[in-house]
């Protein structure tokens, strides 16, 4: 067995026609991804291989599609001997990171990511919000902009600090837009907005999360096989107990994605450095944000039937 690091993607790593050539053939992608429709009661594989992307894109569809992808290499990856040695996920991609360290069951993590997604909808309906990715800036002053924004104009938050210099904002429409200007004053190169349907990772997501902690009281999660590196805590979560209260703060709290990543790379939270990190899912989001960080660190993006192939070549012994 080879044991190497693994982090999954969040939402917005969904594309039309992704895992398509995971459906077909044998082995377990296959299994798994043939049996979605079924556990789901609609035609997710349809819309996954065939769109259309303005559906797939929505929070309810794009969430269970991300993770049935993720999953499924992940399944596929057990299946030659490579597993997780730690695992993280960013915001959705937790859930993925759960399966694939044993805490989930991938059914049981499919209908749940797709109570999350509606019920993060329903929030934006509820009480609209928005989003805003910041370039150029670091997390300190961001969230010190945001406090100043937040006393005027209403809710605007960090929601995800995923590089040095690349932040998202969450809250309120007009709170978001006048944290937008404030934060270009500040000297942000960039501030813009993000086509969401409402402000995650923020307070205005409470209701939701109540919500969704019935949905959690009803699903079985056990403890994790490796650690999983939490967002809320960016530190270690094993027991069924912290997974559990990790899932239900997420919706409010926002993602440490930069801590984690550093602590994943650089040996910190009493985890080893890692050598060669395996990106499991669709695209290359989180491998393009972290290459440049941790230039050190060899980042493998593993989401289709040919990376698969020479996934095992790439890592070597490393595991």
């Amino acid at each position: 067995m080879i044991h190497v690091p693994m982090i999954f993607p969040g939402q917005a790593s969904q594309a039309v026609g992704m895992a398509t050539d995971l459906m077909t053939g044998t082995g377990p992608a296959a299994e798994y991804l043939s049996g979605i429709d079924d556990i789901l009661q609609y035609d997710l594989s349809q819309l996954m291989r065939d769109g259309p992307v303005e559906i797939l894109t929505e929070t309810w569809n794009a969430q269970p599609a991300i993770l049935a992808h993720s999953v499924a290499v992940a399944l596929e990856l057990r299946e030659m001997g490579i597993l997780p040695s730690v695992v993280a996920g960013h915001s959705l991609g937790e859930y993925s990171a759960a399966v694939a360290a044993g805490a989930l069951a991938p059914d049981s993590a499919l209908r749940l990511v797709r109570r999350r997604g509606e019920l993060m909808f329903a929030a934006g309906q509820r009480i609209p919000g928005t989003m805003a990715a910041v370039l150029g800036l670091d997390a300190d002053t961001v969230e010190q902009v945001c406090q100043t924004v937040t006393a005027k104009h209403g809710v605007v938050v960090v929601a995800n600090s995923n590089t040095t210099t690349q932040i998202a904002i969450s809250g309120e429409v007009a709170a978001v837009a006048a944290a937008c200007i404030a934060l270009k004053e500040a000297g942000a190169r960039r501030a813009i907005p993000l086509n969401v349907s409402g402000a995650f990772h923020s307070p205005l997501l409470e209701h939701a999360a109540r919500e969704f902690s019935a949905h959690l009281d009803e699903t079985e999660i056990s403890g994790a096989e490796c650690p999983l590196i939490a967002n809320v805590t960016a530190a270690s979560a094993q027991t069924p107990a912290e997974l559990k209260s990790g899932f239900h703060a997420q919706l409010t709290s926002p993602v440490r994605w930069h801590e984690i990543m550093t602590n994943l790379c650089q040996g910190g939270a009493g985890l080893p450095k890692a050598e060669v990190v395996l990106e499991v899912g669709p695209g290359r989001v989180l491998t393009n944000m972290a290459k440049r960080e941790f230039p050190q660190v060899e980042f493998i993006p593993v989401g289709t039937r040919e990376d698969l192939e020479t996934v095992l070549d790439k890592i070597g012994g490393s595991g």
